[in-house]
């Protein structure tokens, strides 16, 4: 699993450093210019950003055939299809790490950019929520429809998680009704968290089960 996770690693990181200079020159930007919109698409294009970049390089491996040969080492398919999953949660974390960064700066700098403190969560939830869906989506669809439409896979499976997740926030709106208090601030970040972990969690043995009938 270790060597999985280094050459995962090593499939990203050209591109994961290409994006993080451009986070990073982006972000000086955000914590600068006072801008409440600025900054939620800087927290979410971070979240969403480096989780996605993750899991666009499986294509890359299949175009350079490597993906193909990793099939004849002594590793099973299924901790091939773990690797992965593991490689998207890591580079989330990174994502939330630069999000959490330009968020605290702008505070420091400016204060609190929302209406309340606690609407932070909400902008973390959504992206991780996002992200995970994404995941979710991405990854059964990438051996059930071929490597060759990478990208298309990519695009529905980013819009199909923004439509989730939207979808999961209106109906909580809804079914609250009155005036969201911190309480029902947490409950809405909470069942988008649960939804999306669920929905990776699920997308995993599915995932395995597609990969091991595939033959190549």
């Amino acid at each position: 699993m270790k060597g999985l996770l280094k050459n995962n690693f090593y499939a990203v990181r050209s591109s994961a450093k290409v994006f993080s200079a451009f986070m990073f020159l982006l972000g000086v930007f955000v914590i600068v210019v006072v801008s409440q919109q600025l900054l939620l698409f800087y927290m979410l294009l971070g979240m969403i950003g480096f989780s996605m970049n993750a899991v666009a390089s499986m294509g890359k491996e299949y175009i350079s055939k490597w993906g193909k040969y990793k099939l004849t080492t002594p590793v099973k398919r299924a901790d091939i299809v773990k690797s992965y999953f593991i490689n998207q949660l890591i580079w989330l974390a990174v994502g939330i790490i630069f999000a959490v960064i330009g968020m605290g700066l702008s505070w420091l700098l400016h204060g609190c950019p929302f209406g309340q403190s606690i609407d932070a969560l909400l902008m973390f939830s959504a992206g991780i929520s996002i992200s995970l869906f994404a995941g979710a989506i991405f990854f059964p669809l990438f051996y059930l429809g071929g490597e060759e439409r990478t990208g298309v896979f990519l695009v529905i499976s980013l819009l199909c998680a923004i439509g989730i997740t939207m979808a999961i926030s209106t109906f909580i709106n809804i079914a609250l009704i009155s005036e969201m208090t911190i309480w029902k601030i947490i409950l809405k970040a909470a069942v988008m968290l649960a939804c999306s972990l669920l929905a990776l969690a699920l997308s995993y043995p599915l995932t395995v089960a597609i990969f091991r009938r595939k033959e190549y």
